[in-house]
C-alpha cells in the first residue's frame, strides 16, 4: 500500500554522499528541501553547490524510478546577535546585558554584543521580552537609549555567535525578503525548483512579491508560506489563498508564541488549510534526537503521529538527514510512522466540503469521484491531468483510495510529489478515442501492481485532452471487463 503522507528531507553535507542520498532515496524521501541559509557565502559558489544537490537527486531518482520534487527554502530576515571576542559569553540571570547597534560586529563580551538588524532599537521598548538562541536566553528590557538596548537576564545560559533574536508576541519590522533573499530567488529559479519557500512572512503581500520576483526570473513552481511569525496567525486565511502551500515552522513560531500554544495552533493550520484547498507541511524538531541516535523517541513517534492524524500533507526532515549521523535511518523511521498513522479509520473518512457549491466543473468531479471512492468498493483513481488541479482537490478528502496523477508534464508530476495520498505518473495521451486512452490509463496501473483483474477504478479526465482546467469526466471501470 502507498504511503499517503509525503516525508520532506532536507539536503546538506551528509547527504552528499551517494551511499547516504540512495539511502533517503530508497526509504521513500518524496521533496527534498535545498536551506538556503547555509552553503557558501559566495552567491555563485552557493548556488553551484544546490545545482549540484538537485542534479544528483533528479538523476538518482530517476534510476530508482521514482519523482522527487524540491523546494527551496529562503534564509528570510533571521535576526540574530553578532560575535563575541572569545566566540560565546556567559549571561548569569539578573545580570545586565547590553545588544548595543553600535558595537563592533565581533566585540561582544560578557556584558554586551552586538546585532545585524538595523533597526532593533525601533521596534523595541521598555517591557518587551526578548528571546534569544530558539528561547534559550531571555533577556527583559529596561530601556532603550539610542542605539543601545539595555537588558536585564531572566534566563541566562551561554551565548554562542551568531544566534537569532525574536520579541515574544512578534512586532519585529524585518521585511520578509532580503538582499540575499532576492539572489537565491534568481538561483532557485534557475534550477526550476517546484517549490519556493519564503521564511517569516507577514502577509500576503510578502507572497505576492516573491512570486513576482521567482516568476520574472523564469520560476514556474508554487510558492510556499512558512508560518513562523506571530503576525502571520493574524492574516493566516490571506496567506494560505495567496500561497500553494503552508508550513507550519514550528521553532521561530513556538519562540514568539510559546511552545505551549503550539499544538493547537499546529492543528488550526493544518485544518484551515485543507479547508481551503492549500497544502499543509509539518516541519522543526519532528525526530531531532535522530540527528545523534538511530531510533526515534516516543514522544518525536507521537508527534509524527498526530501530524499525520491531524492531515498534514507531509512531515519535514531537517538537520536529521541534512547534518545528522543516521538520514536513511530518518526517513525509514518517518516511513514506518506515518503508514501505521494511516491504517486508523478516523483518517480515511471524510465530510469535507460535503455541503458546499463548486464554483468549477473540473473540481465539482474531484468531489464526486472522492465520494464515490469512499462509499463504494473502489481500488484506486487515475486522474489524467495537465496542472495537477483535480488531484489536488481528491487530496483535500481523508481516504485510503491511492490517487494516480496520469501527465506528461514533469513539472506537474513534481508538484503532486506534496500533495498527501497522490502519486504521480507519467502518461502521454496520443490518442482521441476515449475508451483507448482509458485502457491505456488501467494498463499503466497494471504495470505498476497497483490494480489487478476484477479492481473497479475510477478514471478522471477533459474531453479535450491538452487543456488545463478541462477535467469534464468521471468514468468508474472494472479492470479486465473493459469495452
Amino acid at each position: 500500500m502507498l504511503r499517503r503522507t509525503k516525508i520532506v528531507a532536507t539536503l546538506g553535507p551528509a547527504t552528499d554522499d551517494p551511499k547516504v542520498l540512495d539511502q533517503i532515496i530508497e526509504a521513500g524521501v518524496d521533496v527534498v528541501r535545498l536551506n538556503f541559509s547555509h552553503g557558501p557565502r559566495d552567491f555563485d559558489q552557493a548556488c553551484k553547490l544546490h545545482r549540484e544537490r538537485v542534479e544528483t537527486v533528479r538523476s538518482r531518482a530517476q534510476a530508482y524510478g521514482r519523482q522527487v520534487g524540491v523546494l527551496a527554502d529562503l534564509q528570510g530576515p533571521k535576526i540574530r546577535i553578532a560575535k563575541f571576542k572569545a566566540g560565546k559569553a556567559n549571561l548569569e540571570d539578573k545580570a545586565r546585558f547590553t545588544l548595543d547597534l553600535s558595537l563592533p560586529k565581533d566585540a561582544g563580551d560578557e556584558n554586551q554584543v552586538g546585532v545585524d538588524y538595523e533597526d532593533l532599537a525601533d521596534d523595541v521598548s521598555r517591557g518587551d521580552t526578548l528571546l534569544l538562541d530558539d528561547g534559550r536566553i531571555v533577556l527583559w528590557v529596561e530601556e532603550v537609549v539610542g542605539p543601545k538596548i539595555a537588558c536585564r537576564v531572566v534566563i541566562g545560559g551561554i551565548l554562542l555567535d551568531n544566534k537569532g533574536i525574536n520579541r515574544q508576541g512578534g512586532g519585529l519590522s524585518a521585511k520578509a525578503l532580503t538582499a540575499k533573499d532576492r539572489r537565491d530567488i534568481q538561483c532557485a529559479a534557475e534550477l526550476q525548483v517546484d517549490y519556493l519557500a519564503v521564511s517569516f512572512p507577514r502577509s500576503a503581500d510578502d507572497l505576492n512579491e516573491a512570486r513576482e520576483l521567482f516568476q520574472a526570473a523564469g520560476g514556474r513552481g508554487g510558492i510556499v508560506a512558512k508560518i513562523e511569525r506571530a503576525e502571520a496567525l493574524e492574516n493566516l486565511e490571506e496567506m494560505i489563498a495567496a500561497s500553494e502551500a503552508v508550513m507550519v515552522a514550528r521553532g521561530d513560531l513556538g519562540v514568539e508564541i510559546g511552545d505551549a500554544a503550539l499544538p493547537p495552533v499546529q492543528k488550526n493550520i493544518i485544518h484551515l488549510a485543507r479547508k481551503m484547498n492549500g497544502v499543509v507541511i509539518t516541519a522543526t524538531q519532528m525526530m531531532e534526537t535522530m540527528i545523534k541516535s538511530p531510533v526515534p523517541t516516543r514522544a518525536e513517534v507521537f508527534d509524527v503521529a498526530n501530524a499525520v492524524l491531524d492531515g498534514t500533507d507531509a512531515v519535514m526532515l531537517s538537520a536529521e538527514t541534512a547534518s545528522g549521523d543516521f538520514p536513511g535511518k530518518a526517513v525509514a523511521a518517518m516511513d514506518r510512522i506515518c503508514r501505521e498513522a494511516e491504517k486508523q479509520y478516523q483518517v480515511t473518512v471524510s465530510t469535507h466540503r460535503i455541503n458546499s457549491r463548486f464554483s468549477r466543473i473540473d473540481e465539482g468531479i474531484a468531489m464526486a469521484a472522492m465520494y464515490l471512492a469512499n462509499h463504494s468498493a473502489i481500488k484506486a483513481i487515475a486522474a489524467l491531468t495537465e496542472s495537477g488541479s483535480t488531484p489536488l482537490w481528491m487530496s483535500r478528502i481523508s481516504s485510503a483510495i491511492p490517487i494516480y496523477a496520469l501527465t506528461r508534464h514533469v513539472e506537474t508530476r513534481r508538484k503532486v510529489t506534496l500533495y498527501r495520498g497522490v502519486c504521480p505518473v507519467s502518461f502521454n495521451v496520443n490518442s482521441s478515442d476515449h475508451a483507448l486512452i482509458n485502457r491505456e490509463a488501467i494498463s499503466e496501473l497494471q504495470r505498476r501492481g497497483a490494480v489487478r483483474d476484477g479492481d473497479w477504478v475510477i478514471i478522471t479526465k477533459g474531453d479535450l485532452t491538452g487543456v488545463q482546467g478541462g477535467t469534464n469526466a468521471l468514468k468508474v471501470v472494472q479492470v479486465g471487463n473493459m469495452v
